[in-house]
């Protein structure tokens, strides 16, 4: 069953359907091996990007999975990739993961208004009762950020996944349910379009 594509515009970014198209320019930004530093999966190559958009696709296909490219307003470059996944629709609930930003945009309002935009569609369209976040537990960075943007930590999935790089690595589980989307999107509105300064971005990739 194919997930349908979808489109997302910001202020600051647009997300769009990923494609094999996009391969290059992620290429471009995606092979440092600082964004790849502490997560569970680790993409160091062309062919394994190629591989990581074809997974996605695969996912997609089946229904599990929508994944998209990120893209400034200002500019039309691609500078990193987001994805619901994990989509069980009889529960209502989703995942986002598999969020990186390349370098030179982090700590930028990018990867926050990227949240923003996937928890609106999952809440108000999809009508979501619960949207989990994952990431591994040693990357105090992304951890930290998905507190930032109002999730809750429930607690860690301990030995939930095998890294070639790693081996065992205990996973950390945030969520956020419908009933606290109202509160966190007033505050995530507020840190991205009504203050002068730059919001916090989540930086480094998250585990998906």
């Amino acid at each position: 069953m194919l997930t349908e594509p979808l489109t997302f515009e910001g202020h600051f970014i647009r997300l769009l359907p990923l494609s094999l198209s996009h391969h290059e320019r992620l290429c471009a930004i995606g092979l440092e091996p600082a964004l790849w530093q502490h997560t569970t999966i680790r993409v160091q190559t062309p062919r394994e990007m190629r591989r990581y958009i074809e997974q996605a696709l695969e996912s997609q296909a089946a229904g599990t999975a929508l994944p998209f490219v990120i893209v400034l307003q200002a500019t039309g470059e691609i500078v990193g990739t987001t994805r619901y996944h994990a989509i069980v629709r009889e529960h209502h609930r989703r995942e986002i993961g598999f969020s990186w930003v390349g370098l030179p945009w982090q700590r930028s309002p990018v990867n926050t208004e990227a949240k923003y935009l996937l928890l609106t569609y999952a809440f108000e369209q999809a009508r979501c009762q619960r949207v989990e976040f994952k990431a591994d537990s040693q990357n105090e960075r992304s951890c930290r950020a998905l507190l930032r943007i109002g999730a809750t930590r429930e607690g860690t999935l301990r030995q939930y996944m095998y890294s070639a790089q790693k081996g065992a690595r205990d996973i950390a589980l945030f969520s956020i349910i419908d009933v606290e989307w109202p509160d966190i999107k007033a505050r995530l509105e507020q840190r991205l379009y009504k203050r002068n300064t730059d919001p916090t971005n989540e930086g480094a990739a998250q585990h998906g």
